[in-house]
């Protein structure tokens, strides 16, 4: 349970307590640092790393836009075409924090796979 609460506050797998994202500025609200400010751990380990939180951010998108899909269908009865553009627009400002979280996790993944 430790390590949930450690992604969901966006912190460094090694020591817990570093954190991954930069503070919140609206021009950099996805910068990460380099490595840990406390343990030093370098976050991207080579280029192209954050390739596999790509697969994450997909998988944690597709139940609430689904979701949104069908409401959209179903209860406000628009046409499907219709439905997909919505729950579309609608979830687009959760995107920022759906990738930040996708790159924790696969942080998380990547380091208890393969450590060094």
């Amino acid at each position: 349970m430790s390590a949930i609460k450690d992604i969901l506050r966006y912190r460094c797998p090694r020591c817990r307590q570093g954190p991954i994202f930069r503070n919140f500025t609206l021009r950099g609200w996805l910068s990460m640092y380099e490595n840990c400010p406390v343990c030093g751990l370098k976050f991207e380990r080579e280029q192209g790393y954050f390739v596999g939180a790509l697969y994450i951010s997909y998988g944690l998108s597709i139940l609430p836009v689904l979701a949104l899909v069908l409401t959209f269908w179903r209860v406000a009865h628009w046409s499907y075409g219709t439905s997909l553009a919505g729950a579309t627009v609608a979830y687009l400002p959760l995107v920022p924090l759906v990738v930040r979280l996708s790159r924790v996790i696969w942080i998380y993944i990547d380091r208890t796979l393969d450590p060094n």
